[in-house]
């Protein structure tokens, strides 16, 4: 590696996603003052992820659940109350 071209905290650093207890050990300069004892025994800086591809809807393909029925049994659902209303009227 070359000499003076990396800041001098750039050290392994794990890259943690609480949520799906996932993580990475990556070359980093990322700010931190926490560690983590990792799977192979040693203990890392840690730098926390709220949302990783690990966790993260887009790449999971566990997107919100979608109503099963299609368009037409929808707006009837939905509508059915304004419906009976104008049947009254008339």
């Amino acid at each position: 590696m070359k000499q003076g071209v990396h800041p001098e905290n750039y050290r392994t650093v794990l890259f943690y996603d609480s949520s799906v207890n996932e993580g990475w050990l990556i070359r980093s300069c990322a700010p931190t003052n926490k560690t983590m004892q990792w799977t192979d025994g040693k203990e890392y800086p840690v730098f926390m992820l709220d949302t990783s591809s690990a966790s993260h809807p887009v790449y999971t393909g566990k997107q919100r659940e979608h109503n099963k029925e299609g368009r037409a049994s929808q707006f009837n659902q939905r509508y059915a109350g304004m419906m009976s209303a104008l049947k009254k009227e008339k």
